[in-house]
């Protein structure tokens, strides 16, 4: 027994473009012959990307992704590929094709189905329950995707045990969110060492509505070392050499995983034997490729490149060549302007700077200079006169009732009708600027603020704005410095601060709604944490009072292990326990 070349083909994929995704299967497929792999893994569901949703309700899809499958098979001649598809046999399946010189060998079927958070799988699959173990005689091949490989005792642990495999590769669609990366590091390694097998992780890059994918697919030997791994938040083809006989020897070393046995309903599951056409250790002309280690990004960088990728491919998939939003001089829409210039470069983003008899000099001129510092276009577009109009139109009606914050949200609904108004006209589309603690709280003004198309800062809480905008200052100074140092303001009345409108200041605020919304911590809990009783359940109140407003706000990009939307569904009509009522 010998090394097997081995590649991870990280692709970035669009949801439902079977031909684009095809092309793209097809092209690296290229690539990894002329390199002489002998065996390529794909992501998960790479051929109808992923997550499909509803889509898979419809049968003519599901069929056009099986037709697309098979014109990848005589692509496979000298080259073994496993490659993620939906099955059907009168249910369907989240499944990977096993595909070699130039035949269907066979397929597997996911088992570990995810319920929960942004996966809604069971929603559409049935679980495999064969455990298919392909061999070209020598070697010994386990197939998993994605869940399967969390699950201590599952697909890992009978294929190992049961089947005997050296080496399981994991096909994967696994989301990004802030030390995850970690996460998956530590997890893989633990499985290869506990049942002392080759174990390699093939990930989905980019963006898919609020899910962001940043790759970093790895292999690790049977020891649980890491032997390579992928770029982060990029499409890359990564190929080591694999000695499969160092599963064997640790086996052989370590008697323990002779003692190793499975329960007595799994070892009833079948693994039944797939013979492969072509041997997975064939003699190579050229030779090995150095093996790489690819850096996992520190948090700030990570969380930065998730929301520079997620903003990119969302505008690009959706076929938008520029975006619009508009620029008030403050930090948020400061960060949302850095960052659509880092995805789509400074041509494709414009500013709007909206004055009103509310805006300081300083928020004209520090929004001045940061477009001129990001060299993009900024237009100014006065709203007082639209404003005064507006009041005159509604004297009558408002029967001369005191001055409230009517007018104020009225002042930021112009400015969401200018930006939808220049959005319809050149086919801008629109970044709202609004933060995770403002739309924690309600903070924000439907039709006005919240008016877009993709809410940039969405899962961004206020306090890791000004984290991130200081990280990528200090890479290119382009955010005034002011910017960081003035109290943060709406400018909708005269001498305004945000934290006079909010429960409590953006370092209280955020961790007390961190563990409201990510922990599900109680009122009580979070009391329990040292904050008062009083902000805490004004703010729990704030948050459940607010599930309208966030229900009709734009997606967001996921970056935390709770975002708002497919991770949080909470009924927008609920009467809870007088622990959130307010004093």
């Amino acid at each position: 027994m010998g090394s097997l070349r081995l590649g991870l083909a990280q692709l970035n994929v669009t949801v439902g473009d079977l031909e684009g995704n095809l092309r793209a299967i097809v092209d690296c497929n290229k690539r990894a012959r002329a390199e002489e792999v002998d065996l390529l893994v794909f992501p998960e569901l790479t051929l109808t990307g992923y997550p499909p949703e509803d889509l898979l309700l419809q049968p003519h899809f599901v069929q056009a992704n099986l037709d697309h499958l098979k014109k990848l098979i005589p692509q496979t001649k000298g080259i073994t590929v496993v490659v993620g598809f939906v099955d059907r046999d009168h249910d369907l399946y989240n499944a990977a094709a096993v595909l070699s010189e130039g035949k269907w060998v066979g397929t597997y079927r996911k088992a570990m189905l995810p319920n929960y958070g942004v996966f809604d799988e069971c929603r559409y699959f049935k679980p495999g329950r064969e455990f298919p173990i392909f061999t070209d005689g020598t070697v010994r091949l386990g197939v998993t995707i994605c869940e399967d490989i969390w699950h201590p005792i599952g697909p890992v642990q009978i294929e190992a045990l049961q089947g005997q495999a050296d080496l399981i590769v994991n096909l994967s669609a696994s989301p990004f969110h802030t030390g995850r990366g970690a996460e998956r590091e530590a997890m893989p390694s633990t499985r290869a060492r506990d049942y002392e097998v080759i174990l390699a992780f093939c990930n989905l890059v980019g963006g898919q509505d609020e899910l962001v994918f940043d790759g970093l697919s790895g292999i690790w030997n049977a020891s649980g070392k890491l032997v390579a791994r992928a770029r982060s938040f990029e499409e890359d083809l990564l190929i080591a050499e694999v000695d499969v006989s160092q599963a064997v020897r640790r086996r052989l070393q370590e008697p323990r995983w002779r003692f190793a046995h499975l329960s007595e309903p799994l070892s009833k599951v079948p693994t039944p034997e797939m013979l492969l056409p072509r041997s997975l250790l064939k003699t190579k002309k050229s030779p090995a490729p150095k093996p790489r280690t690819e850096p996992i990004p520190p948090t700030l960088e990570a969380a930065y490149r998730a929301l520079v990728k997620g903003t990119h491919d969302y505008v690009r998939k959706n076929r938008f060549k520029q975006v619009v939003l508009g620029l008030s001089g403050g930090i948020d829409s400061a960060l949302v302007a850095c960052i659509a210039v880092d995805a789509l470069g400074t041509k494709d983003v414009i500013g709007v700077f909206m004055s009103s008899q509310f805006s300081s000099q300083a928020s004209h001129e520090d929004a001045q200079k940061l477009a001129e510092a990001l060299n993009i276009r900024l237009l100014e577009l006065p709203i007082d006169g639209i404003f005064n109009s507006s009041l005159q139109t509604l004297a009558v009606a408002f029967n001369k009732k005191a001055t409230d914050k009517t007018e104020e949200n009225l002042q930021a609904r112009i400015r969401g009708t200018l930006l939808m108004a220049l959005s319809n006209k050149f086919g801008w589309l629109v970044l709202v600027t609004g933060n995770k603690s403002e739309f924690g709280v309600g903070y924000a003004t439907l039709y006005g603020d919240m008016a877009g198309g993709l809410a940039v800062l969405k899962d961004v809480p206020k306090t890791l704005v000004y984290e991130l905008a200081r990280w990528r200052n200090a890479k290119d100074p382009v955010i005034p410095a002011r910017v960081f140092k003035k109290h943060p303001t709406a400018e909708l009345r005269h001498c305004q601060r945000d934290e006079d409108d909010l429960p409590a200041p953006y370092r209280m605020l955020d961790p007390i709604l961190k563990a409201y919304i990510e922990e599900d911590c109680s009122v009580e809990e979070i009391v329990e944490r040292g904050f008062p009783k009083e902000i805490v359940q004004r703010v729990a109140s704030l948050v459940n009072l607010s599930e309208y407003k966030r229900r009709q706000a734009p997606i967001g990009i996921k970056i935390s292990p709770r975002a708002f939307g497919k991770d949080r569904r909470f009924p927008i009509t609920l009467h809870l326990t007088a622990e959130t009522d307010e004093p």
